[in-house]
């Protein structure tokens, strides 16, 4: 096996994660994190108006987006996961 062979072949891990999906969940994760944030920001800071500075609430804004983009993606990896171990 020569050395272009296997800079061609993916790594484990990358077929791992490929098998997983992860790329397309991490999308679909963060993207309802955005979505979600949105909502509340509007809901709740926006409709109602505030008298403190907006950039502390986009600081939160930004923690909750990553927050729930990571536990979707998270849940929709784990549901992926166990599709897949009912496959075997």
């Amino acid at each position: 096996m020569s050395a272009d062979a296997d800079a061609q072949e993916p790594s484990g891990k990358a077929r791992f994660i490929e098998a997983l999906e992860v790329p397309r969940n991490a999308r679909r994760g963060f993207g309802f994190g955005f979505v979600f944030t949105v909502a509340v920001f509007v809901f709740f800071i926006i409709i109602p108006g505030t008298n403190r500075s907006q950039l502390y609430y986009l600081g939160l804004a930004f923690v909750l987006a990553v927050g729930i983009g990571g536990i979707v993606t998270t849940v929709l990896t784990a549901r992926t996961a166990y599709r897949l171990s009912k496959e075997l």
